[in-house]
């Protein structure tokens, strides 16, 4: 899909003469689109959540909320977290899971650690998230202090301490997060004319990681991009107008 949108991109500005981008500007801004179609659609989830609170949405092809949901879901990932030592695991990251994480969704304790791929959903237990001004509260009394049963844990920075749970180690603690989309990398060879020419064998190639319907918002996003950095505001304008139709057409 990737370079279907450069193309289209390029397309439109040559054909009015806004003028070219370089294969790396192409990228940055591709970046950053994919990015806020990403955030967009955690705000549209939660209008159609809304929307169906309010009774206003539809069911089967209809229900817009179930296909929000579907695409957010890409981006699960289910993984133990690194070991620390004594409570304390690593939180999703580019070291340690290969990925950042968005927004964690659950955390889940598994008393049978180390089995890997055997562990069911049966042997987890979903451990609360609370505040580091609750949990002192929570420990400061035997009735309510974490356990096996109803773990806690508490983030601070990069990490994450677990309250509760005995003999925690490698692989006792999972995490199901969101995580951010990876960065687009449009990758090319240069022909002696000098022409980029793209190259999808590229160890660095990184398609988008949306949907194909995404396809036209990238193109209009990127436009807009594009329109700012050559100074040329009709270019932005024609963005920026196509995209205000397509939002007014999706609500």
């Amino acid at each position: 899909m990737i370079n279907s949108v450069r193309n289209t991109v390029l397309a439109i500005l040559n054909k009015n003469n806004y003028g070219y981008i370089s294969p790396q500007d192409f990228n940055l801004y591709a970046k950053q689109a994919q990015l806020d179609i990403f955030e967009d659609y955690f705000y549209q989830y939660n209008y159609q959540v809304q929307k169906e609170n309010a009774r206003q949405s539809g069911t089967g092809y209809a229900d817009i909320k179930e296909g929000y949901e579907e695409v957010i879901d890409l981006f699960s990932e289910f993984l133990p977290l690194t070991f620390l030592g004594a409570q304390f695991y690593n939180m999703p990251s580019i070291a340690t899971t290969a990925s950042d994480y968005y927004f964690i969704n659950k955390v889940l304790y598994s008393p049978s650690a180390a089995v890997g791929a055997g562990i069911l959903a049966t042997d987890f237990v979903e451990v609360e998230k609370v505040t580091n001004k609750k949990i002192t509260l929570l420990n400061s009394s035997l009735l309510t202090s974490p356990n096996d049963i109803y773990p806690a844990y508490v983030t601070a920075g990069e990490s994450m301490t677990v309250f509760g749970p005995t003999g925690l180690q490698q692989d006792n603690i999972w995490c199901q997060y969101i995580r951010y989309p990876r960065d687009p990398q449009w990758t090319y060879t240069t022909l002696a004319g000098g022409e980029p020419v793209f190259n999808q064998s590229n160890p660095s190639f990184q398609n988008f990681e949306l949907p194909l319907d995404d396809e036209p918002t990238l193109v209009l996003k990127i436009l807009q991009f594009a329109g700012m950095s050559i100074r040329e505001l009709q270019a932005v304008q024609f963005g920026q107008g196509l995209e205000s139709l397509e939002n007014q057409e999706e609500k």
